[in-house]
């Protein structure tokens, strides 16, 4: 036990996993204590069933290219967060080259990524995507086409059944792949439980956390077992807990974190339980979200590896909650409620009710309902092949615009004291798959003296090689990193 750790992250999600690593690497000496409610680790968001495991790339994620009114599409947000993953890729190949965790197998694969649409427009919108995205070094890769024989090739299932007069388009990018972060987090905190100076401590709550006068933070720590608590103090606090984050970021009462609130949507997939179906698909495909939907929904035809097994999912099918978490309350949503934010939240809410008409209509479909969805995809899909899943819940950011006004965002945001002395993540997709540049920022924020130093620099360059390179502006620094990174994690070239 740490009676003073240096740092504090609470929750054991792909965040803290990442940060708690990542500052073991660069100070060898840090004190860091993790406490999570659960009595395991990575049981929400970074869990493969509720999380949407695509390794977020951009390759195929069509809201990430949004079309603008005068019809060109919008590429830039892909392109970041392209580069974001290229990170995320480097990090973890520096893990498995150190032995900090072995076996990439188990937590990625080479899966390919595909976009598939119908319809003359949509047509039209993904080939302006494709041209737009294969301009930049990163997507040079990327295949187009409106040949069916050609589209059959990459998703099977997909084209099975469906009327051949019918005009459809795809991309396709082989290098895509399939994360567990489930896996991926759990090994990293193996890695974190037996390094000295780290202790980790499951069943265990954060009730309360207050700022001292001599700068660091108090926490009263419960342990939910033997209903024991103790308090303890440290120099930095994160908070990554989350749909828990909110909460906690609300106690500490810091100025920054005022006027924030969150909008919980939940989920559900439909997972095939027919092996040969399952057989005849390997490809991640994903659509159009349908008009009102949340980021979070958009339908794709998903192969997976969980436990070991590949699975055939498709979804997520939204709804509306008032839970954060999964193992949540339903009270969640109410006592978030507080004087600060009660304002932007209602705002926000009075112009988002399509949202929340949207969400409630999905919790009240039918299996026949769901189906119909799925048909789109899959033509020739039986009902008696596929059951419903309860996925992740997400809670979306809701905080004050410049007018003073709620606003809903998605993506995440890292919420921090002006004296960097605590930080919590908000907000969802694409989460996950960024977290080690979202981490990267963390550090460069929360720990900017130590992140300018000589020491930090040279270490953090060997870490993630591509560090202050734009890959995309690089396309020979791309190549090495990208070939280097595929041979370590035993991805297909």
């Amino acid at each position: 036990m740490n009676v003073n750790p240096d740092v504090v992250l609470v929750g054991s999600g792909i965040m803290s996993a990442t940060l708690g690593t990542l500052l073991k690497q660069l100070q060898p000496d840090i004190t860091i204590e993790i406490f999570e409610k659960q009595d395991t680790a990575s049981t929400e968001s970074s869990d493969a069933w509720n999380n949407a495991g695509t390794g977020h790339s951009s390759f195929c994620e069509l809201n990430y290219t949004p079309q603008k009114p005068d019809g060109s599409v919008d590429v830039s947000k892909a392109i970041h967060i392209a580069e974001q993953f290229e990170v995320s890729r480097q990090f973890w190949a520096y893990l498995v080259q150190q032995n900090l965790i072995t076996s990439p197998e188990n937590f990625i694969k080479t899966i390919p990524h595909s976009s598939f649409v119908w319809g003359e427009d949509n047509v039209k919108f993904l080939k302006k995507r494709y041209e737009g995205l294969t301009k930049n070094t990163l997507f040079k890769e990327m295949k187009f086409s409106t040949s069916a024989d050609e589209i059959t090739s990459w998703m099977p299932l997909v084209m099975k059944g469906r009327d051949e007069n019918e005009k459809v388009a795809a991309t396709y990018m082989h290098r895509g792949t399939d994360v567990n972060f489930g896996n991926l987090t759990r090994s990293m905190f193996q890695y974190l439980q037996v390094q000295d100076g780290v202790e980790m401590y499951f069943n265990h709550e954060v009730k309360k956390l207050k700022k001292e006068e001599d700068g660091r933070w108090l926490l009263k720590v419960k342990d939910l077992v033997t209903g024991e608590k103790r308090k303890l103090k440290t120099k930095f606090v994160f908070i990554g807990a989350g749909g828990g984050s909110l909460p906690l970021l609300e106690k500490s009462k810091i100025l920054e974190g005022k006027g924030f609130g969150g909008f919980p949507v939940s989920g559900q997939w439909l997972r095939c339980v027919n092996e040969d179906v399952i057989k005849q698909h390997h490809a991640k495909v994903y659509g159009k979200a349908a008009v009102g939907a949340p980021p979070m929904s958009v339908p794709h035809l998903d192969t997976r590896k969980i436990n070991g097994k590949e699975e055939l999912l498709f979804g997520p099918y939204a709804g509306f909650t008032t839970k954060f978490l999964k193992k949540g309350s339903y009270f969640d949503l109410l006592k978030s409620i507080k004087t600060n934010n009660i304002w932007p939240m209602l705002y926000a809410g009075a112009h988002n009710i399509p949202l929340t008409k949207y969400l409630i209509e999905q919790v009240m479909h039918s299996q026949e309902e769901r189906m119909a969805d799925l048909k789109l995809y899959y033509p020739d899909a039986k009902s008696e092949d596929w059951v419903l899943e309860e996925a992740g819940k997400r809670v979306q950011i809701i905080k004050k615009d410049k007018d003073g006004k709620g606003v809903l965002q998605f993506g995440t945001e890292i919420v921090s004291a002006s004296d960097c002395s605590i930080a919590a993540l908000l907000g969802a997709s694409p989460g996950a798959s960024t977290a080690v540049s979202i981490m990267i920022e963390l550090l460069e924020r929360c720990f900017c003296e130590k992140m300018r130093s000589a020491e930090w620099q040279e270490k953090m360059k060997v870490i993630i090689p591509s560090y202050g390179i734009k890959l995309n502006e690089n396309e020979a620094v791309f190549e090495s990193v990208k070939k280097m990174t595929t041979e370590v994690l035993h991805l297909e070239a």
